[in-house]
Order: structure tokens, then C-alpha cells, then sequence
């Protein structure tokens, strides 16, 4: 974990934000996959970790306000837990080494909680995205589990918002740290691609890389000649000789900060010369926004410029017509690009995502598009020095998409569909990086991994 100071500063910090009340974070428990004994890998709620840093089950951190008390509430093992799990630091010990002085049995949060609800205190909690910590506050507060999905402080939000944000260097230390995995992850896979191995295969070399560093996938592992489904976490199909097929995957740091690498790879070590036009064309894409990213730009501009790099490629190959800015402003260049070019990057892969999209991307004066493509930019607003984000750029050709804007001659002024047919069986590139936002322009972060044609050829022949 970081000093007990950093802790202590961020929740300082969230107390002068909040203001009043009582703010209460709900740690993670251990989630069963089959039985109570048999749980999954343990990973603690980001936002507990942020504020108070304890890596454990069964915890819970409070700050009173006005008080000026902060507490943590979990119970220290039993002797029966040491027979099965061996010794471990007490409540206490952990507590004291983030700066917190007050340490309570679990069972008392509610007692606590009471007591402030009875005195009219608001009570401060975050969006919960697990069901068994739905409860848990269902029972702390007396209301019904709808209430709690209801109830979750717009104030507290906006706060952590604006402190996770911002990453202070250690943080983005810890983000290269993990960058140093995705690194490996993706260089061992360049190498041990080949025809006639299944994807799965390499899915699990490259995860074991990552459990033997002492470490955990950020997220499930996309790797997939499929790739024009965006998120395919299949494993299953034979890799072919002519096929490409895109590795998105990501490690965490000891301290759970993530990386999130994509690179697309030649089954065969060589690109066809149709895969080249392609996988040209998303390269430009990244590069262009690398360029256009700084502070106080918006990164749904920055989006923009992309799709229109990617509409004009895709128009000096006759797949697309017409006026660029034009096709892109009506949504054209969505059949083949049909998400965001990015998003956050912090302790979570899509940082900040269970507090709400619209909180973390979004604000007052930049909101969501509705627009097909478009309103799945889950970064959208303002650039700010300390933003750690990621750029990636693809084009997908989803048969079953193409058919339906075909059969409803969508934006046909625009896209030339007898040219498109040809790409049906092409599947999809995507290229990322994560990036982060200096006082003048941008940094890409991490080793460097082989981007280009010629550096991903050569990286594969190196086996």
C-alpha cells in the first residue's frame, strides 16, 4: 500500500468535498463460486482501497464529517480461521498503517448507523455493483434494496470522481507497473501464435504469466480471431493461417491499478495485403488522436478526429463516400466503428465505471450523444493533466450490423455496400494504448509494444 499520509490526505480531502454526514464504504467480501469455502479470487472495492487501503475481506470504513472521526469496522480471525488460513494482522495493525486510529467489530457499523440516522445525519454511500453489498446496506439503513440502488449520494460521487480522476505519480507508477505485465502478456503472445493452436491456449500462457508475477487480469482476456465482436471472451475457435486475431488483455499492479494493452496479430506472421489496408488505417487513427490529446481539449473531439481518419481510409479503399466530416457527423463511419476510442484508467480497467458513466466521462455542459456509435464514448468530456486514459481505435465488419443498415439502405449516400460485402469475412482490428495527460500534450505509458505492420511481423518472427 501507499504511506499512511496518502490515505489520510485523500480522505481529508473527500471530507472537505462532502462537507456533512456520514460517509460509509463497504468493503468486499469473499464471493462463493459454489460454496462458502470455495470462493473466488478476493479483489477489494476500488473505492475502499483508494480511501482506506486495507487489501481484505469482510471490512468496512466510516468517516463522520463533522466528527472528525474515521473508522474501520471487521473482526480479526479466529483461531479456528488461523487453522485453515494461518495468522493474520489484526483489524488494528491494518487500520493503523492507512492512518486510521479507531477500529470497531463489524457488527457495530449498524449500531453506528443507527444512531446517526436517528439523529437526521445523511448518510453517505457509493452506487453498489454487488448484490450481497445491496443488502448489507439494506439491513444497515432499514430501507428496501431499491431504495439503496436509489439512494447513493450524488455529493459523495462527484467527489471521488473528481479526486480518482487525477493521478498523482505514484499512481501512474503503479499503472506502469502493471504495464510492465501487459507488456509480457503481449510479446509472448506475438511469439507463440500459430496455425492450428486454439485461441485458449494462448490465453492461458499469457494468464499464467501474469499469476506468476504475483498478479491478477484486470479483466476477462479478449483474444480472438472473432474480432469484430467487441468484447468476445470466447476461447474456443482453431486459429487459421490468414486469420488475424486481436489480443485485448491487462494485468493489475500489487496495489490493483490496471493496464489494458490491444494489439492485432497475423496468425501467420504476415499480414495479407486486404489485413495491411486495414490495420493502416486504425494505426493512423491511434496516432492522430496521440496527437490531438492535451489538456483542455475535449476527448469526444479527439473521438471525432479518429472516426475521421477511419472514414477517410475506409474511403480510399471505396468502402465509404461522399464528404468525410459529413458522413461522420450523420454517424456514418459507425457501421464500422461502433464504440468509443477510450476511456479511464486507474484502479479499475474502465475507472470509475460502477459510479456512473455520466459521473466519470460526462459533466453539466459535455453530455452523452444518443447517437448509434456515438453514445458508447464513455469518455467524452474535458482533458485534464493527471488523466490516465486509453486510445483505442478499430474497425469492425459485423456481418449481421452490415446486413441490417444494407436491407434499410442506411446512410447509403455515404457507404458504398456493394464494396462492404467483400469485408463480410474480414473480422476486426483494434490497436490500444493507455496514455496519460501532461501539462502540454499527452505520454504514452508502458514499454513499448510493437505497433506497425512491420514491427508486429517482426515481433512474430522472432519466435
Amino acid at each position: 500500500m501507499f504511506a499512511a499520509e496518502t490515505y489520510v490526505r485523500r480522505r481529508r480531502r473527500l471530507t472537505e468535498q462532502v462537507g456533512a454526514g456520514l460517509i460509509v464504504f463497504p468493503g468486499n467480501g469473499s464471493s462463493p463460486m459454489n460454496y462458502k469455502d470455495n470462493p473466488y479470487e478476493f479483489r477489494q472495492d476500488s473505492s475502499f482501497l483508494y480511501f482506506f487501503g486495507m487489501d481484505a475481506p469482510g471490512l468496512a470504513g466510516l468517516i463522520d464529517v463533522e466528527g472528525a472521526r474515521e473508522m474501520i469496522f471487521g473482526d480479526d480471525v479466529t483461531i479456528d480461521d488461523v487453522i485453515w488460513m494461518g495468522p493474520q494482522r489484526s483489524v488494528a495493525e491494518g487500520a493503523a498503517e492507512v492512518g486510521v486510529a479507531e477500529t470497531m467489530p463489524l457488527s457495530r457499523l449498524a449500531e453506528v448507523l443507527g444512531t446517526g440516522l436517528r439523529r437526521g445525519r445523511q448518510i453517505h454511500y457509493l452506487p453498489q455493483y454487488r448484490p450481497e453489498n445491496v443488502l448489507w446496506l439494506q439491513d444497515l439503513l432499514s430501507i428496501s434494496a431499491p431504495q439503496v440502488r436509489a439512494g447513493a449520494s450524488p455529493e459523495l460521487i462527484r467527489a471521488v470522481v473528481a479526486q480518482r480522476s487525477v493521478k498523482s505519480a505514484a499512481e501512474v507508477e503503479e499503472i506502469e507497473s502493471a504495464l510492465d505485465i501487459c507488456h509480457a502478456m503481449q510479446m509472448e503472445a506475438m511469439k507463440a501464435i500459430r496455425p492450428g493452436a486454439y485461441e485458449r491456449e494462448i490465453v492461458g500462457l499469457i494468464e499464467g504469466l501474469v499469476i506468476g508475477r504475483g498478479s491478477q487480469v484486470a479483466f476477462p482476456t479478449i483474444f480472438t480471431v472473432h474480432g469484430e465482436t467487441l468484447h468476445n471472451h470466447d476461447h474456443g475457435n482453431v486459429m487459421q493461417g490468414g486469420d488475424i486475431v486481436i489480443n485485448d488483455s491487462g494485468a493489475e499492479s500489487q496495489l490493483h491499478y490496471a493496464g489494458d494493452i490491444t494489439r492485432t496479430i497475423p496468425v501467420s506472421g504476415q499480414f495479407s495485403d486486404r489485413q495491411k489496408d486495414v490495420y493502416k488505417i486504425v494505426v493512423d487513427a491511434q496516432r492522430a488522436a496521440f496527437d490531438a490529446v492535451r489538456p483542455g481539449v475535449l476527448f469526444r473531439d479527439v473521438h471525432l478526429l479518429a472516426c475521421e481518419v477511419l472514414a477517410g481510409g475506409l474511403k480510399d479503399l471505396g468502402v465509404m463516400k461522399g464528404d468525410i466530416k459529413e458522413a461522420v457527423a450523420a454517424g456514418a463511419h459507425a457501421l464500422f466503428f461502433q464504440c468509443g476510442l477510450g476511456h479511464m484508467l486507474g484502479l479499475d480497467v474502465h475507472d470509475m465505471e460502477s459510479l456512473g458513466e455520466d459521473y466519470v466521462g460526462y459533466t453539466e455542459a459535455v453530455v452523452r450523444s444518443g447517437q448509434f456509435g456515438l453514445r458508447s464514448l464513455r469518455l467524452g468530456r474535458e482533458l485534464k493533466p493527471g488523466f490516465v486514459i486509453t486510445v483505442e481505435p478499430g474497425l469492425y465488419f459485423i456481418p449481421q450490423l452490415i446486413d441490417q443498415w444494407k436491407a434499410e439502405k442506411r446512410l447509403a449516400e455515404f457507404i458504398n455496400y456493394e464494396v462492404v460485402d467483400r469485408f463480410r469475412d474480414f473480422g476486426g482490428v483494434r490497436i490500444e494504448d493507455d496514455v496519460l495527460v501532461t501539462q502540454k500534450d499527452c505520454r504514452i505509458l508502458g514499454r513499448p509494444i510493437p505497433r506497425t505492420v512491420e514491427a508486429v511481423e517482426a515481433a512474430y518472427g522472432e519466435k
